[in-house]
């Protein structure tokens, strides 16, 4: 009996102990669902980062045009340019995508900028002609490093080999370039120079080596520096050819923080004192004078001629220049010193994607 009743009591304790037990184990199982419910009613999927996986780079070849705009154009209009003096411009591109719609991208260029008053400017029209007689003329040949930031209208979350097939992008960054505007001196110059490209900023055509008087219209002016800085900003859109190579398209503005692109800015500075410090300084100051022009030996005013051009011509001064140029005068502007230049840039790029990681998945 005693067995018994032992065994009643072990069976009872051992029940209630495995009873307490489990009524703790369904609390704390009921706690951890209501808290999975909770975390499960907040999800809202997992972020799609742009991994390394989905960054790349890429090298490419660019074919671009080089247009100029300035003083040295056909119309004294800020957006005025001869499009027949549009000059090739060669390049190489490294970029680095780093996010679904931004890429940071490098580029070198070279190119050639270039005008002239005797090719661009209409003899016969009032708001041209004074230009045809300036008869100035330069190029350029330009080297920019640029790094712009390029901003896709359309969002690519995937790899380089899933990127959208065609999407319109626009740009903007910073150009540091090198130039040296040039001019071509006639052989009727008489000078030893004749025939050949000179360049033009240590000359000081506007007055900047000289020490000029008081009151003189370009007193004080300094000589502008062969490295500048430009604002490059335009649009484009980008084609993607297969998986590894795109092919864009792109117009681009270089904002200038110079007016010396071409050279010209200010008035002109008095002749005869240019000349008594460097004669060929002189002669690419003020070409109005001459008859033919220096690179195609064209006569400038033909006999007979009736044009506004010719008329200005034919009223020289008693020292052989003509009225309006070569004088140290408020009225004798030899270019617009309130605007500074700027070029254009239009771009063809063919690109590699450089070291994908990414390569789909091969079934069989």
């Amino acid at each position: 009996m005693r067995k018994l009743i032992v065994g009643v009591l072990i069976l009872f304790i051992t029940g209630f102990v495995v009873n307490d037990a489990d009524a703790q184990f369904s609390k704390k199982r009921t706690k951890s669902i209501r808290k999975n419910n909770k975390r499960m009613s907040n999800f809202h999927g997992k972020k799609n980062n742009f991994d390394k996986n989905k960054k790349y780079n890429y090298i490419g070849i660019t074919l671009n045009s080089f247009n100029y705009f300035g003083d040295v154009s056909p119309l004294p209009k800020k957006i005025s340019t001869d499009i027949g003096f549009t000059r090739p411009a060669f390049g190489i591109t490294f970029g680095h995508r780093f996010g679904p719609r931004y890429t940071v991208r490098g580029e070198f260029r070279y190119g050639t900028l270039s005008g002239s008053d005797f090719e661009s400017a209409d003899p016969d029209k009032n708001e041209s002609a004074g230009r045809y007689v300036r008869n100035l003329q330069f190029r350029n040949r330009v080297k920019e490093l640029t790094v712009t930031a390029v901003f896709d209208l359309f969002k690519n979350g995937s790899t380089y080999i899933n990127r959208v097939p065609l999407t319109p992008y626009a740009f903007i960054g910073v150009t540091i370039f090198q130039h040296n505007p040039q001019a071509f001196v006639g052989s009727d110059s008489g000078l030893p120079e004749a025939g050949t490209w000179v360049s033009l900023q240590p000359l000081g055509t506007e007055g900047q080596n000289l020490d000029l008087p008081e009151g003189s219209v370009n007193q004080g002016i300094k000589p502008y520096k062969k490295i500048q800085i430009a604002i490059p900003f335009g649009i484009g859109a980008r084609y993607k050819l297969n998986e590894v190579m795109d092919l864009s398209f792109e117009m681009g503005i270089r904002y200038l923080f110079t007016d010396y692109i071409d050279d010209v800015s200010g008035g002109y500075v008095d002749n005869a004192l240019l000349a008594s410090q460097d004669p060929l300084a002189a002669y690419l100051s003020d070409r109005s004078g001459e008859l033919l022009d220096a690179q195609s030996g064209s006569e400038r005013f033909n006999a007979g001629s009736d044009n506004l051009a010719t008329t200005i011509f034919n009223n020289k001064q008693p020292d052989g220049t003509v009225a309006g140029y070569g004088k140290d005068d408020a009225l004798n502007l030899r270019g617009n010193s309130n605007d500074n230049d700027l070029y254009f840039v239009t771009t063809l790029r063919l690109t590699y994607v450089l070291g994908g990681s990414f390569r789909k998945a091969k079934f069989r």
